[in-house]
């Protein structure tokens, strides 16, 4: 064996297993297979770089910034709403809509994308329906990925398994090949959460409650953060060492444990006292009643040393978001700026003016002193503050997902008259697509150029749109399959498969591809597994003497399968937390929809595509 080829089975090796053992972020991981690959010689600086000028890279680019614009214009979340305004409290109904309209949604723009927006929805459907959101946010996610199996664009691995069919000068998918068998797929995985997994879905989160009206209020918040005992109020004496001091130089939080997040005041002329959110620049008056969370319970030594009173709490204090101040849960997604930092660093009462009150992680509640705690991928945190800066929350989707709030928020869409707008060119996106008038990247780059010059999406937000880690990750990991096929890896690998299965099948080679890609798919990134296995398929079916177009086909199905682990895309990772998953959660209900997704496409797929 080549010492080229085994120097590339080396690094592809050490890859998969840093893949698996997520210590280096995706992106790093494909930047060092990259450097490795060009620095041993294996590949020309020009190969090695070869994944930044794909077309796969660039058009995906060009996805991230039109489902974006869809988002700004109130497009996406509007789906949502006439799920709202037609959906009951049955819960069959709501699983599939839910399923049926995310996975719409996804087969248009990212399936992480479309998910999270669904998110929310889904929490505000199992509130009105006095229902838990674990019955609703593993059905969303499921949806989310088998709408990524609906169209051409659905997701990156169908765009990777139709460049190898552009690669070979073939005729590519056309942009519905995907729907016959994505639907197929979708009454499936439907059939089996209604019938199955609805019976083994978590019925009750821990500490969860919501109210008759389907609302959750301030005091269920609380509840299910696990610092409703531990909220305080207390009333600034006239002699007290607080009075003229601000929120930053009292250091309260330092001294006795203290996390303010509101206080209440009244005017000059004695009027009806005001509840007001905290910021860092709100100085102490004699008078004030302060609303804040303790690590510790507050003795009355501390008290009076700071020169307050502790109030008990009446029953009035927990609707204190009725009007004046609001509340809401956030979610940190997989590539937001936050992972890796401490609350206090993140400084959330500076940049937005909002107070953290709790935190929780997987579903559990953090303790003791949470502000320390760096953030990790799918934490949930609790914050309060005035509505303005609650509605502003939704414009940074990009560090933080809004999960749910009370009612009383409206919709904050700063581009939402844009709607017809982005609509129109999504529409001649879709058309010069389906009817192949240019080819498919361009009418993606033309289709997200049009976006920013109508409006609808500002240059800046268009950048910030771009999950730039996954596009290196692709174009990083392009090179590695570029260094399979130069040093004859591809062909060893290609042998060894038909060789385990026989060459006698085309139906056994399917199945042991879609196995194969599935397999990977549960531990990585799906679209590095299917930027490595699909050349493999397309080799596979010239030596086999059939169509490569089935066997791609395959890949892509199955790269859109990541069921079984909570880290097997990041959209599981999201509903982890909301939903209080546990891992066995998703073997329970995963494995069996993974099983009928393999037994399924190896009938259906041949019917639509013949070897």
């Amino acid at each position: 064996m080549p010492w080229d080829m085994i120097f590339t089975f080396i690094v592809l090796g050490v890859a998969v297993v840093l893949f698996l053992a997520d210590k280096l972020r995706l992106d790093l991981v494909a930047i060092i297979v990259m450097l490795s690959l060009g620095l041993s010689g294996v590949l020309t600086p020009s190969e090695m770089l070869s994944g930044f000028g794909s077309t796969v890279v660039i058009l995906i680019a060009g996805l991230f910034i039109v489902g974006e614009a869809l988002a700004q214009t109130g497009i996406s979340y509007a789906v949502g709403d006439k799920i709202v305004q037609i959906a009951g409290d049955k819960e069959w109904k709501l699983i599939t809509l839910l399923m049926l309209a995310v996975a719409a949604l996804a087969s248009v723009m990212s399936v992480t994308g479309s998910g999270a927006i669904f998110i929310p929805i889904a929490i505000r459907l199992a509130n009105r329906a006095a229902i838990s959101p674990s019955r609703l946010l593993l059905p969303l996610a499921y949806g989310a990925l088998i709408g990524g199996m609906l169209t051409l664009i659905g997701t990156p691995p169908n765009l990777v398994a139709n460049a190898e069919l552009q690669k070979a000068g073939m005729e590519p998918f056309n942009f519905f090949i995907f729907t016959p068998i994505g639907l197929i797929m979708l009454a499936m995985a439907i059939i089996h959460m209604l019938i199955y997994g609805r019976f083994l879905l978590p019925r009750k989160a821990s500490g969860e409650h919501v109210t008759n009206k389907g609302r959750r209020t301030l005091q269920s918040l609380l509840r299910a953060y696990d610092i409703e005992d531990k909220i305080v109020r207390l009333t600034v004496n006239a002699e007290s060492k607080l009075v003229g001091e601000t929120v930053v130089s009292a250091r309260l939080r330092r001294a006795v444990g203290i996390t303010l997040f509101a206080l209440e005041r009244r005017g000059e002329k004695g009027d009806k006292p005001e509840v007001i959110s905290v910021d860092t620049e709100t100085t102490f008056e004699a008078g004030d009643v302060l609303f804040g969370v303790v690590d510790a319970p507050l003795s009355e030594e501390e008290a009076t040393f700071l020169g307050v009173k502790i109030t008990p709490l009446g029953e009035h204090d927990y609707h204190l978001s009725a009007r004046e101040l609001g509340m809401a849960d956030l979610v940190i997604p997989q590539e937001s700026n936050l992972v890796g930092q401490t609350i206090l660093k993140a400084g959330f009462r500076s940049k937005h003016g909002l107070s953290v009150v709790g935190a929780m992680r997987r579903g559990k509640p953090l303790h003791d002193s949470f502000g320390n705690t760096e953030l990790e991928f799918g934490d949930q945190l609790l914050v309060v503050g005035d509505w303005e800066r609650i509605r502003e929350m939704r414009t940074y989707r990009e560090n933080f997902l809004l999960l749910s709030f009370p009612e009383e928020m409206e919709s904050y869409l700063p581009r939402r008259k844009f709607a017809p707008m982005a609509l129109g060119i999504l529409a001649i996106m879709l058309a010069l697509i389906i009817f192949r008038i240019v080819p498919s990247v361009t009418a993606v780059v033309l289709a997200a150029t049009a976006m920013v010059c109508s409006g609808c999406l500002s240059p800046k937000r268009a950048y910030e749109s771009i999950n730039w880690p996954s596009l290196v990750l692709i174009a990083g990991m392009i090179p590695m399959a570029a260094a399979l096929d130069k040093t004859g890896g591809l062909a060893l690998i290609v042998d060894s498969i038909v060789a385990i299965t026989g060459d006698h099948s085309p139906y056994v080679m399917l199945i042991a591809l879609f196995l194969l890609t599935s397999i990977f798919s549960q531990f990585t990134s799906n679209t590095a597994t299917a930027v490595l296995i699909a050349p493999v398929a397309f080799q596979v079916a010239g030596i086999m003497g059939v169509r490569p177009e089935p066997m791609l086909m395959s890949v892509a199905i199955a790269a859109s399968t990541a069921f079984c682990t909570p880290v097997a895309s990041p959209i599981n990772t999201l509903v982890m937390g909301p939903g209080n998953y546990r891992f066995m959660d998703y073997v329970r209900i995963g494995v069996p929809l993974q099983i009928l997704s393999i037994i399924l496409s190896a009938f259906i797929i041949p019917v639509f595509l013949p070897f």
